[in-house]
């Protein structure tokens, strides 16, 4: 290998054995370009399915031209990090609360950053003459569209990236180089056949079609991004999650196949462990905002506001019919956003006073 500005590239072998010490679940790497499924994107956006997410709609020029995060940018060095089990993970005060798996731990826009920088600083020794930024999802990046070209999957019908022997639940993080990609890496093949669990398994019929989601309907942007309440039609598919959702993702053969009994795809929590689930329900609302994101801190339930985990305790406690909670739910009658949502909750627990 050279440090050599004129040449300017890197063996992918020598790349795949610099990243064997951080233990990533796999790697891949791609030219910058233009991302295969951009038309695809913007069709989505101008449909409406990103919901409140404007933001979506005001990175698309720097999602669309990727030089605009670092005009020497060549390639992207694409990583995997698989969160099951959980490589971080955090106490919370929770006992039951419905979780997503990813969000189980600290806080990976953190330490995936970390680990990515460290990788980067190791490149930056070999190649001082050369630029590195690293990326998780919180940056403009069409990143399943990398990972793609870069090997790491194929993208399923949960529009998930899937990898035949690594599933779906991990991270995917990005390094941006001026370093020239000069090695062909072969595209996984869509190996999702006629498999619909995915989209059978949805509670609010989210996956339209294949690979088709209407992120206003998915219990994920139910719980985590909307700013609003969830509609009355579907806030009874929301069901026990209060914090995102692995439905379509748990279900996939290709992760049943790696996970077997260790994913659970039960939609509802079993009876016993209710006590618990109602302590938990109970905490939240009974804690002030500031000490939900105190308690939290660390992990990325710190990234919801107070009050949209309030939001979906209240959903929880109404699908559930947790009537222990009544007076709790009774407290928020008069709440500036909660207010409606906490009457609709107490119609369902048969509880309603003037």
């Amino acid at each position: 290998m050279t440090n050599s500005k004129a040449t300017t590239t890197i063996n992918w072998e020598a790349l795949q054995e610099k990243m064997t010490e951080f233990e990533f679940s796999h790697v891949g790497w791609t030219a910058l370009g233009k991302p295969l499924s951009l038309d695809i994107y913007k069709t989505w956006l101008s449909e409406g399915m990103a919901g409140e997410m404007s933001y979506l709609e005001d990175h698309l020029p720097i999602k669309e031209s990727p030089q605009k995060l670092l005009p020497q940018a060549q390639s992207a060095i694409v990583v995997a990090q698989s969160y099951f089990p959980h490589p971080k993970p955090a106490k919370t005060p929770l006992q039951e609360a419905r979780v997503a798996l990813y969000a189980q731990g600290e806080d990976y826009h953190f330490w995936f950053r970390e680990k990515l920088e460290k990788v980067a600083q190791k490149l930056k020794e070999e190649f001082p003459d050369h630029e590195f930024m690293t990326m998780t999802d919180s940056y403009p990046v069409l990143e399943r569209d990398l990972a793609y070209r870069a090997g790491l999957g194929w993208i399923g019908k949960n529009t998930c990236l899937i990898h035949e022997k690594k599933g779906s639940l991990f991270f995917v993080g990005e390094i941006y180089t001026s370093l020239e990609c000069n090695t062909q890496i072969d595209i996984a093949p869509d190996r999702c056949g006629s498999c619909t669990r995915c989209i059978d398994i949805c509670p609010t019929d989210a996956l339209l079609a294949p690979r088709k989601l209407d992120a206003r309907k998915c219990i994920s942007y139910l719980t985590i991004e909307a700013k609003s309440n969830p509609s009355l039609e579907l806030r009874s598919g929301v069901s026990d999650w209060l914090f995102g959702c692995d439905l379509c993702q748990t279900v996939c053969p290709w992760n049943q196949k790696i996970w077997k009994t260790e994913l659970n795809t039960d939609l509802i929590k079993k009876e016993t462990n209710q006590k618990n689930l109602a302590d938990d329900l109970r905490y939240i609302l009974q804690s002030s905002n500031k000490k939900l994101q105190k308690d939290f801190k660390g992990t990325a339930l710190s990234r919801s506001a107070g009050n949209k985990l309030k939001r979906n305790a209240i959903v929880i406690i109404a699908n559930l019919r947790l009537n222990e909670l009544t007076e709790e739910v009774r407290s928020y009658r008069d709440h500036n956003d909660l207010a409606e949502l906490s009457e609709w909750c107490l119609n369902k627990l048969g509880s309603v006073q003037t």
